[in-house]
């Protein structure tokens, strides 16, 4: 499973394996555990309210209760071929979440404080995988400490081309899935960040 949000209006949100999200679904998710929830959900598959607790550090009861809201909107179902007896498993319906920019611009204050929550802690959590790998590449093969990437660009766009630019990445990225088997020896799940934004000139 895999976590990824697309923040504007790019190709993945025609993909059935990306939620749309919409006004009412922006609510449901927008509160960071219930972020973090689904992330782990979508990365490491099926899991109990009992385990995410402990991998995120939180209570039983918070998770159980955050697993529930997000059911509710369509995020995460019960997984019933999994677990016994009371026992309840819950897993991701989508692989990823694509939002329209159009819910940036929304009449409603509360729709734009719910995006600003989503996004915000969308970029810890990119901060978070970042200095993470940055802690613990000590640890890795030296195939891995030698092929990464940490780099940032500044170019003059206008927004047509900023879009067109994002388009290209993405495509760029997509190329590169299904091409090496999960069982792969020597291989890893990579996270490939996307931050394209304008700058003021002075």
């Amino acid at each position: 499973m895999e976590a990824k949000e697309a923040a504007g209006d790019h190709k993945g949100a025609d993909d059935p394996k990306v939620l749309n999200i919409d006004a009412r679904t922006l609510r449901g998710l927008a509160h960071p555990l219930r972020i973090r929830l689904l992330n782990t959900l979508r990365e490491f598959g099926p899991a109990t309210a009992s385990k995410l607790a402990d991998r995120l550090g939180e209570s039983s009861g918070a998770t159980s209760y955050h697993l529930r809201q997000l059911a509710t909107y369509g995020f995460v179902e019960e997984d019933p071929t999994l677990g016994k007896g009371r026992e309840r498993w819950w897993r991701a319906l989508h692989s990823g979440s694509a939002f329209n920019t159009k819910i940036m611009r929304d009449a409603d204050p509360e729709v734009r404080g719910a995006m600003n929550v989503v996004l915000h802690e969308i970029a810890t959590t990119h901060a978070q995988e970042l200095n993470t790998w940055l802690g613990t590449m000590h640890e890795w093969p030296q195939e891995w400490t030698e092929n990464w990437d940490l780099s940032d660009f500044k170019i003059r766009l206008t927004p047509e081309l900023s879009s067109e630019l994002a388009y290209k990445i993405h495509d760029l990225v997509n190329s590169y899935r299904g091409r090496v088997p999960e069982d792969a020896e020597g291989s890893a799940v990579v996270r490939t960040h996307l931050h394209l934004f304008p700058r003021p000139s002075a």
